[in-house]
């Protein structure tokens, strides 16, 4: 094991260890073996989606006793195959598709995923895996309602600054498998469902819009979060939300009765794992939070004027300090031909406010490797972040205000580019005080 950088001569490689941290904690195979229940007396069949699901496939078909029967299907996203088992494929068939607007692989996907799920025993065994990122590649629209139109409806609610669970409360009352509809194809059968959250709080029914447990929103609450953000539906969709006839099954259904389900491994573990990697290197850390919600812009000004804090009067924390964050935020996209995620857009935001604050370096990305629809997994802040930007004659607040990102660090070499991680925990957040 390499040692870490010194967080006073390579505060950029510093940072760097405490995400790869962060990452690795996260990873199925490290996370996985404790909750694999024995093989039972029947068939034991794999479902899953995520960004995660071919990590997870590869873990459970290599921890499942070789003599035991195992087989199964998940869907991830293009590009998130581990290479390894992209290679040499196991008992599990993992197939990709499209992430974070929908398309035909992922419907054909789940209406195969769907069918495995019926006609089974109650000797029978289903392990779900589920992962962020579920919700997306995971489609099946509810009965009269089309892909495009189900596209059209994810795409707006993506652009709208929705909140996750927000808009996976629509998703799950658009489908006919999310919101514990697989888990209820799958009766009698016994239903373990394994969960990488993504989300702030960790909520099952939440992760993946929750496709094998029970789900507490409503068809009413859809279509509030529908009006408050001013997106219009298909007719078809309409008239099922009103008439009741996409409710989702509901907690103390009787479908649930001996399933289980289990967090393998979450945004708070992983940022645990960066602080311990930081204390180590005699850096204090300090985790704000594990579920940090908003605009992603705001929050990053935030999290700069606590950093100023601490390095011009010493408080709220002494330096050197890293200070942490995860949870998901959001961004409301006013052009659309800008580049970039939710990490970057932070980033711009932390930048402007510190204004090349001395002593403060930041990195902010996305734990899946991916920041939004890019090649990189998000990007590192310097105290001449906008002074080497102003030599080029770029100016950070119009880059913001389009909403490209992407197109600031970029020139700058400030990119931080992984590639898919085959893991998903969400925002990490990284600010650096020495």
């Amino acid at each position: 094991m390499s040692a870490t950088p010194d967080p006073r001569t390579d505060p950029r490689g510093f940072l760097r260890a405490l995400y790869d941290a962060a990452v690795a904690r996260a990873l199925p195979a490290e996370t996985t073996a404790p909750w694999l229940p024995a093989p039972p007396r029947g068939r034991t069949v794999v479902i899953g989606a995520g960004k995660a699901g071919g990590a997870m496939a590869a873990a459970v078909d290599a921890l499942w006793p070789r003599q035991a029967p195992l087989s199964g299907l998940v869907v991830t996203r293009y590009g998130h195959v581990p290479p390894a088992y992209r290679a040499s494929p196991g008992r599990i068939e993992v197939v990709e598709a499209a992430h974070p607007v929908p398309d035909a692989a992922g419907r054909r996907a789940a209406e195969r995923i769907a069918q495995l799920a019926q006609g089974l025993g109650a000797d029978d065994l289903v392990l779900c895996l589920i992962s962020g990122g579920g919700s997306a590649l995971l489609t099946l629209p509810a009965p009269g309602i089309t892909l495009e139109e189900k596209q059209a409806v994810n795409q707006a609610l993506l652009r709208s600054g929705a909140a996750i669970d927000e808009m996976n409360c629509v998703r799950k009352h658009l489908s006919a498998i999310k919101g514990g509809r697989l888990a209820a194809r799958c009766a009698p059968a016994r239903v373990v469902t394994l969960l990488i959250s993504d989300v702030p709080g960790d909520a099952p029914e939440v992760i993946a819009s929750g496709p094998t447990v029970p789900d507490s929103s409503t068809c009413a609450d859809a279509l509030a979060i529908l009006n408050r953000y001013g997106i219009e539906i298909p007719a078809a969709a309409r008239a099922g939300l009103e008439s009741g006839a996409f409710e989702s099954p509901k907690p103390g259904d009787a479908r649930f009765a001996g399933h289980a389900v289990h967090m393998i491994a979450t945004p708070r573990q992983s940022l645990e794992a960066a602080a311990a990697l930081a204390s180590a290197a005699g850096v204090a850390p300090h985790i704000l939070s594990d579920a940090m919600e908003g605009e992603s812009r705001e929050v990053g000004k935030v999290h700069a004027a606590l950093a100023r804090s601490v390095a011009q009067a010493g408080t709220p924390f002494a330096r050197p300090c890293v200070i942490l964050s995860g949870g998901e935020t959001t961004v409301t996209v006013k052009n659309k031909g800008g580049r970039g995620g939710r990490a970057g857009e932070f980033l711009l935001g932390c930048a402007i406010a510190l204004q090349g604050e001395p002593g403060v370096h930041v990195l902010a990305a996305d734990t899946d490797g991916i920041d939004g629809v890019e090649d990189n997994a998000g990007a590192v802040v310097a105290p001449d972040t906008l002074a080497r930007a102003l030599a080029r004659g770029m100016k950070a607040q119009e880059f913001l205000d389009a909403n490209d990102a992407y197109g600031f660090f970029a020139p700058l070499g400030d990119l931080v580019v992984t590639g898919p991680t085959f893991t998903n925990v969400n925002d990490f957040r990284a600010l650096l005080i020495v």
